[in-house]
């Protein structure tokens, strides 16, 4: 089974017009946290994507999913 995890944050950023350091602070994060999930080099635990969510009001499925296996 693959760790990859496919997100959409940098999408809800350019929407919401915020850079990654107020996303970051904005849900109790570091910058380089948000960079990280961003490029797929860091899953983030389930509190945080919890926090992502309810900052941009969507589900969690919204900004995550699973890669698609064909």
């Amino acid at each position: 089974m693959s760790n990859e995890l496919d997100n959409r944050i940098r999408v809800f950023r350019a929407e919401h017009r915020i850079s990654q350091g107020d996303l970051a602070d904005a849900i109790g994060v570091s910058r380089k946290t948000i960079s990280t999930i961003e490029v797929g080099r860091f899953t983030p635990s389930t509190v945080i994507a919890l926090k992502l969510a309810r900052h941009f009001g969507v589900a969690v499925e919204d900004i995550f999913s699973l890669p698609t296996t064909e």
